[in-house]
């Protein structure tokens, strides 16, 4: 690169060795950038994944890890168009894209100095957990899209998923042992609320198996009343609505944190979105820009309800122990300083959310 202009060297070079220096010598700041891009690029394949069913792609590459006819990429096939072979081919390089996040991730997460071992945890997780999803996926297009097979296609997705929100959530907070900002029993109502959240997806792709799209016309589908089965995902979404509601009122009686209520708040709204999305979806005979949306929705309510459950507690940086010498002489090598009893008012020791005995859960909720 002799012959190239400086101004244009460094044009070229200097946003790739940031992007590579972000990674290899990674700050709290790159950390959290990179477990947020996995955040968007895990939702963006479960969208990618649903556009490849709703428009007939499914087996568009009907062989694995191969496309068609031997070939690694599409070819020419008399029974697959060339748009639903780039689509699904699109949607299967779209598996590295995801890969490498993870990748980064997990390299960033174990160069960060100091090292954060509960980082460094989660992060292992991820590029294991997206090759078994991409086996999955093999298996998937081997038995013909059954729609148990892409249930799980599915859910492993929201696992995933779920494995890099709590990458970014914990990213942001420090390493110290965690604290409750509110009442145990709204935090434990939280918890319930997320194991809700999942028994809906999961109830969403049992609709999915039950309806007409497929991702190819000779893919098997449940044998289920598309009917009865929309009618128990939508009561189990009005069971999810009723505790984002319970929570949401609790947290406001009890005066917990602005970043708690506003949180739940958010989930709440997703929720009512996805709601509409879902009952027009219905009414329209499952028009297919209507169920990727719906898709995309499932995947923020997942996202928002993680998130919920993550602001309802804090976690302060954790403390290096001090020296030892410092222990026996103090500081400057002298004698320890006498101990000094402070005793702090209610209001300090108890906060934003009442007394102390209250945010421990030692006294009943009101």
């Amino acid at each position: 690169m002799n012959d190239v202009p400086d101004f244009l060297r460094r044009f070229v070079t200097d946003p790739l060795t940031r992007l590579l220096m972000s990674v290899w010598r990674p700050t709290d700041t790159s950390m959290r950038r990179w477990a947020l891009a996995s955040v968007i690029g895990n939702a963006g394949i479960v969208v990618t994944g649903v556009t490849v069913r709703v428009t007939n792609s499914g087996l568009g590459c009907s062989q694995w890890p191969e496309c068609n006819g031997g070939s690694l990429v599409p070819i020419a096939h008399p029974e697959h168009s060339p748009l639903n072979q780039g689509i699904e081919f699109g949607n299967r390089l779209l598996t590295f894209v995801v890969l490498a996040l993870g990748a980064a991730c997990f390299v960033a997460a174990l160069r960060l100095v100091p090292r954060r071992r509960a980082l460094l945890r989660i992060a292992a997780v991820q590029p294991g957990w997206v090759i078994v999803q991409a086996v999955w996926g093999g298996l998937l297009v081997l038995s013909d899209l059954h729609p148990a097979m892409n249930a799980g296609h599915f859910l492993l997705s929201s696992g995933l998923l779920a494995a890099a929100v709590a990458l970014y959530m914990r990213s942001m907070e420090g390493d110290g042992p965690p604290r409750r900002i509110v009442h145990r029993d709204i935090r434990n109502l939280a918890f319930v609320l997320v194991g809700a959240v999942f028994v809906l997806l999961a109830a969403g792709t049992v609709v999915t198996g039950s309806g007409p799209h497929g991702g190819d016309d000779k893919a098997p589908r449940f044998a289920f009343s598309i009917e009865d089965v929309a009618r128990i995902h939508a009561d189990l979404a009005y069971l999810v609505v009723g505790l984002t509601f319970a929570l949401l009122f609790a947290l406001h009686v009890t005066d917990a944190p602005g970043r708690a209520r506003r949180a739940a708040l958010v989930l709440l709204a997703v929720e009512l979105a996805q709601g509409v999305i879902g009952y027009a979806q219905y009414f329209l005979a499952i028009p297919p820009l209507l169920v990727a949306l719906h898709a995309l929705g499932s995947t923020l309510v997942w996202i928002a309800a993680l998130r919920v459950v993550f602001l309802l507690r804090r976690r302060s940086p954790l403390q290096p122990p001090a020296p030892a010498a410092e222990l026996v002489t103090g500081p400057s090598g002298t004698a320890p300083a006498p101990e000094v009893t402070v005793i702090a008012s209610a209001t300090d020791r108890a906060g934003a959310n009442g007394t102390a005995e209250y945010a421990r859960g030692d006294l009943p909720t009101p």
